[in-house]
Parts: structure tokens; sequence; C-alpha cells
């Protein structure tokens, strides 16, 4: 039996679990298993990779960033990022790190671009933040981080979004945790009221399907979409690359 899993904390409403598992099921996958892995720190991984059954991992908050020391080689573009969210565990005992949350970022965005989607703001600087950018620098999108402190460069602070800032960004990006089932009512603190038809609201987070901060767009009639397709993107990719020799 081949085992995957997820590495993160408090991960018990994890979609990976139910996700993967109901493929192993819909497509008569019979020698594979899916389980979480919910772990208090990061140094409890060391554990986990002794496990010679275990043949992929997938990583999700808070140790996408944190991850990194303990594997063997990193994936091109995980290196770029710096964050990965999908491991791949050899034979040989070498551990390989890779970033799929950039393939289904940029998978789902693409489809909902138009000409005039010229510039982003990416709203939080977390690791998930990372992929997004990574995302864009490829699609050639310039983009600005907004954060609650000014933390890196090319970043302002929700304060600073303006009528203007909205009016010059198309894309918005939340990539905070605001709005995250069971918080529904937390949104990220920009000026919804300049929004227009002519947006794209892109929310990584998947439950609630609409977020507070979708919502707000909607009223707009600008375009919405939350995280769940991103997710089952990179699901599949990393699926591809533990079956890929």
């Amino acid at each position: 039996m081949r085992k995957f899993g997820l590495i993160g904390r408090n991960i018990s409403y994890s979609f990976s679990q139910n996700y993967f598992t109901t493929k192993f099921t819909s497509e008569g996958i019979e020698d594979a298993s899916y389980q979480n892995f919910d772990i208090p720190n990061i140094k409890a991984v060391l554990d986990l990779f002794k496990q010679s059954d275990i043949v992929g991992l997938n990583v999700t908050i808070p140790y996408k960033e944190t991850i990194i020391p303990y594997l063997d080689t990193l994936d091109e573009k995980a290196k770029q990022i710096g964050a990965v969210n999908t491991i791949k565990c050899m034979a040989n005992g070498e551990l390989i790190g890779y970033n799929t949350d950039c393939y289904g970022f940029k998978k789902s965005l693409q489809p909902l671009l138009k000409p005039i989607h010229t510039r982003a703001l990416i709203l939080g600087t977390g690791g998930a933040s990372k992929a997004v950018a990574f995302t864009l620098d490829e699609l050639g999108i310039p983009y600005q981080f907004v954060s609650r402190n000014v933390e890196k460069p090319n970043c302002i602070t929700y304060q600073d979004v303006t009528e203007s800032t909205i009016n010059q960004n198309l894309i918005l990006i939340n990539c905070t945790p605001l709005g995250t089932f069971p918080n529904i009512k937390d949104t990220p603190q920009i000026p919804y009221k300049f929004l227009t038809e002519t947006h794209i609201l892109y929310d990584l987070i998947y439950n609630p399907e609409e977020t507070l901060f979708l919502k707000q767009g909607r009223k707009k009639n600008a375009t919405t979409i939350n995280g769940l397709l991103m997710l089952k993107l990179q699901a599949e990719e990393a699926w591809r690359i533990w079956n890929h020799n």
C-alpha cells in the first residue's frame, strides 16, 4: 500500500484528505491511502520521514516555508518561490520539494484574464502570497503587496489603498486567512465601494464558498473566484509528480 498524506497543524478541516480519498475510490486506485499528519511543530517531520511506506506528501499552513531545511532537494520553481506544498519521497530516501500552488493558481486565473487586467494587488505577505507573486511574474503582470505593516519592498498598508489604487489594479487576490470559516465576517479592509465590473476578485479561501471579500465583489458585478479550483488543480499536479518516474 502506497501511503500519501498532508503535513500541517490543526488540519481536521483539510480539503486534501477528502479529495484524494474520493479520487482513489472513484478511479479504482486500490494501492493508495491518504491521511492527515497533524504535527505540533516542524521538528516532528523527522519521525514522519522515517516511515518507509510514504511516497508523497502535501504541506499546508504553517509549514510551507519551515519544511524546506528538512528536504534534500528543491525543484527549481519551489526554490524560486521559497515555499513547498508537495514532497516526493524517493525509494532511496531522498526528499524532493515542489510547489504546485503556482500551477493551480495560474491555470485557474488565466481563463479570467482580459487585456485590461494589467496590474494586481496581493493582499497578505504570507507563504501563499509567494506562489501568487511568482505566477504573476510568469504572466508578466506587475503587482503590489498589501499588508498591515510594510514588511517588504513593493508593499503598502491597507490604509494606503485608495480609490486610485483600486482603479489601477483590476486584479485583487486575497492571500490572507481573513474570512475563513468560522470567522466569516472578517475581510481585508480595503475600500470595496470603488470596485467595478472590470475587477477580478480572487480569494484563496474555499470555505465558505463565498467569503465576504467575494460578496463585496459580486455586489459590484466584478468577476469572483474562490480557491477550490486552484486546490483541485494543485492536487492533480502533485499526483502527477508523485507518479512520474
